[in-house]
């Protein structure tokens, strides 16, 4: 991730030969044993169930209440209640909204390419309908089972965190049953943030520990993130000032000598990852201003001779190597003009994560999430008629990289194409298939993400699942950006010269049950059937709907691949 690009950029300047060769390879944790997965998900459901615990109903409430507008607009079966694969996507839509977190197996379009990312989509759904011993009028989940399974993810998150956080303090040689004063809990908590960002490589640990000013120089906005500790800090001590005297003293130490336990620690940090998204929002922001000043089309793209010439430059950030991109579907390659970096589908890309746990990633939050809640508010219901959804899209503003407010501009081509999807469906548009969120990309170029086929990238795929290569050479970058002066040329073409829509494909996915909502001619051929006949046949690509209407013709005559 950039992150770790720029700690290594900094740190092999000064380390050790020995602290320079491990650089990297415990940073960006992506592994994890498949039954250590298992355990701590059944261990997270019990904790949730009452086992050894009580669950929240209280908190249990707040998610139904959270999630009831997004429910009413899911695909249903008739018994009222929806798929595993709708409730994997609430489930991702609840902690990419709350959290800014995408949990591992959950991604949109994954290639699933792990056996713990597998689990986690496959099996913690059943875990919750064997646990609840759900017996509903017609197979399916209702809204409780949701909210448990969002509760059960949160439990954890939060164990994960604790030991996490007993890692720490075995470092420290600190017990977790002995009270802290306010400067051990400050070094215990740097010392868990750092661990947190860049990984538990001891080697680049010992080194930026020694080194205060080299840890501030290397791991960006470092003196923000222990302004953040010390202010989470403060707010438990003013939470503990509102407590009753004797459950002050229950807390430990008092107003002038405050005393901290393992609990409390494990409290902030809780806290940090729930809001470290919107914390580090300023750096996305940042990040997609940078793109957005390349793209000078609107388009949604930046050619990657210009990607790369900007990190040739002065932008560190810009330095995934063409492989690394290609695998995380990051790149068009479908135009004449050349390869190209999606700009949403690259901030939303597994390499900018903040933070890659076992169980998740916090990531750059999604421009897209908030179009789509305006989308659901208004439709309430899984299909739309394309009439209502131009009008309704055309006055939803996006915020442009300059602050400024902007719709869509729908016209030609993009409400052809809306009709070209209602054709397919019977005159309807469901929200929740493939074709409309790739339609909302071409609406919403910069905020929107192209939706691949299913398993056609690795969307959870970190720089150390990816090996070496994932970053690229100067030569490489080179050998691109010699090409910049061709991509300016291009400046006073039109969007329609540029063919800016050449990688939009007809394949259809519907994510969900949509048997009840498109007739029987669609039946339950969810996400997941489409992904399973993609993965066992090569023998061509199925094709749905008028193939003048819905596949805009590809430069070169170039033939798209079977994934």
């Amino acid at each position: 991730m950039a992150i770790l690009r720029n700690v290594m950029l900094m740190v092999l300047g000064v380390s050790s030969c020995a602290a320079s060769a491990n650089l990297g390879r415990g940073s960006l944790r992506a592994s994890l044993n498949a039954s250590s997965l298992q355990s701590d998900l059944k261990s997270a459901m019990g904790e949730i169930m009452g086992c050894g615990g009580n669950a929240d109903e209280k908190h249990l409430q707040e998610l139904e209440a959270s999630l009831t507008r997004l429910w009413q607009t899911l695909p249903k079966n008739s018994g009222g209640n929806v798929d595993r694969q709708m409730l994997r996507y609430v489930v991702y839509r609840h902690f990419q909204a709350e959290w800014g977190m995408v949990l591992r197996g959950f991604e949109p379009s994954s290639s699933n390419g792990s056996l713990a990312a597998d689990i986690l989509m496959q099996q913690a759904p059943a875990v919750v309908e064997n646990v609840l011993e759900s017996r509903h009028a017609a197979k399916g989940f209702t809204l409780a089972d949701a909210a448990y399974m969002i509760a059960t993810l949160e439990q954890l998150v939060f164990d994960a965190e604790g030991s996490q956080l007993t890692a720490v303090y075995d470092a420290r040689a600190q017990r977790p049953e002995e009270l802290m004063h306010d400067f051990d809990l400050h070094r215990i908590l740097e010392d868990y943030m750092l661990r947190w960002m860049i990984g538990s490589d001891p080697d680049t640990l010992r080194v930026l520990m020694a080194d205060v000013h080299l840890k501030r120089r290397s791991v960006p906005h470092w003196p923000e993130v222990e302004h953040l500790v010390q202010g989470e800090v403060r707010q438990l001590q003013h939470q503990r000032e509102q407590l009753p005297l004797q459950q002050k003293e229950t807390a430990g130490g008092n107003a002038l000598s405050p005393r901290y336990s393992f609990q409390d620690a494990h409290a902030v940090v809780g806290s940090i990852t729930k809001n470290f998204a919107s914390f580090w929002d300023s750096e996305c922001r940042s990040m997609k201003a940078r793109l957005a000043s390349m793209d000078r089309h609107g388009t949604g793209r930046v050619p990657l001779s210009k990607f790369y010439s900007s990190a040739l430059s002065s932008e560190w950030r810009f330095g995934e190597s063409e492989s690394y991109l290609r695998s995380m579907g990051v790149l068009d390659e479908t135009s004449w003009l050349g390869k190209q970096v999606i700009i949403p589908n690259y901030l939303q890309a597994a390499s900018n994560c903040i933070v890659s746990a076992p169980h998740y990633m916090v990531c750059c939050e999604s421009g897209c999430g908030s179009i789509m809640s305006e989308i659901e508010a208004a439709v309430a219901a899984p299909v739309a008629e394309p009439a209502f959804l131009l009008e309704l899209v055309g006055n939803i503003t996006a915020v442009t990289s300059d602050l400024v407010e902007q719709s869509p501009k729908l016209e030609g081509s993009l409400a052809k194409q809306l009709e070209s999807i209602a054709e397919t469906h019977g005159g309807v548009v469901p929200i929740y298939s493939r074709l409309f969120a790739q339609w909302l990309h071409y609406a919403f170029p910069q905020d929107c993400p192209f939706p691949h086929k299913s398993g056609s990238v690795a969307n959870g795929l970190t720089p150390s699942s990816f090996g070496e290569g994932y970053l690229a050479s100067e030569l490489d970058m080179k050998a691109h950006a010699v090409n910049e002066a061709t991509a300016d040329a291009l400046a006073n073409s039109s969007k329609e010269e540029l063919q800016w829509m050449s990688q939009w494909s007809a394949e259809e996915e519907l994510i969900g049950d949509y048997g009840a909502h498109l007739g029987s001619g669609w039946g339950r051929r969810s996400l997941m059937a489409w992904a399973l006949f993609g993965a066992a046949s090569c023998f061509g690509v199925l094709r749905l709907g008028k193939k003048e209407n819905m596949l805009l013709p590809l430069a070169g005559g170039k033939k798209e691949h079977c994934f």
